[in-house]
C-alpha cells in the first residue's frame, strides 16, 4: 500500500457556493456546466473578479471540485488567486459570489474589484 500525500488546492470554494452553483446548474438544465472564476482588468481598483459558466476545461485550467460541482481557473487568472477562496453571500447588499484573496493588497467598497 502507497499512501498519497493529498496536494492543497490553491483554490477553495466554500459549501455555500458550490450548492448555489449546483442549483443554478439545475436551473438551467446542463449538467456540463462548470464555474469559472476569472480576472480582468478594470474595475475601480484595477483588477475584477468575473464568473461565468463554460461547458469545458481548457488546457493548464485548474479544476476544483467540491459537492459535486467543478469550479475552473484559468492559469493567468489563478496567478492572482493562489490561497483565496469563493463563498457566496446573501445579505443586505444583494446575493453574490465573493472572493476571499489573500493577494489584494487593496480591494473596492463593493468587493468586486482588487489591485496586488
Amino acid at each position: 500500500m502507497s499512501a498519497e500525500l493529498e496536494t492543497p488546492l490553491p483554490l477553495q470554494m466554500s459549501d455555500a457556493a458550490a450548492n448555489k452553483v449546483k442549483s443554478l446548474i439545475t436551473e438551467e438544465e446542463n449538467p456540463e456546466l462548470k464555474l469559472r472564476v476569472y480576472i480582468t482588468g478594470g474595475g475601480c481598483s484595477g483588477f475584477q473578479y468575473g464568473f461565468t459558466f463554460d461547458e469545458k476545461i481548457n488546457e493548464g485550467d485548474t479544476v476544483v471540485e467540491k459537492n459535486g460541482v467543478v469550479m475552473v481557473v484559468d492559469p493567468m487568472s489563478l496567478q492572482y488567486l493562489v490561497g483565496g477562496s469563493v463563498d457566496y453571500s446573501e445579505g443586505l447588499e444583494g446575493s453574490r459570489f465573493v472572493v476571499t484573496n489573500p493577494n489584494a493588497t487593496t480591494t473596492c467598497g463593493c468587493g468586486s474589484s482588487f489591485s496586488i
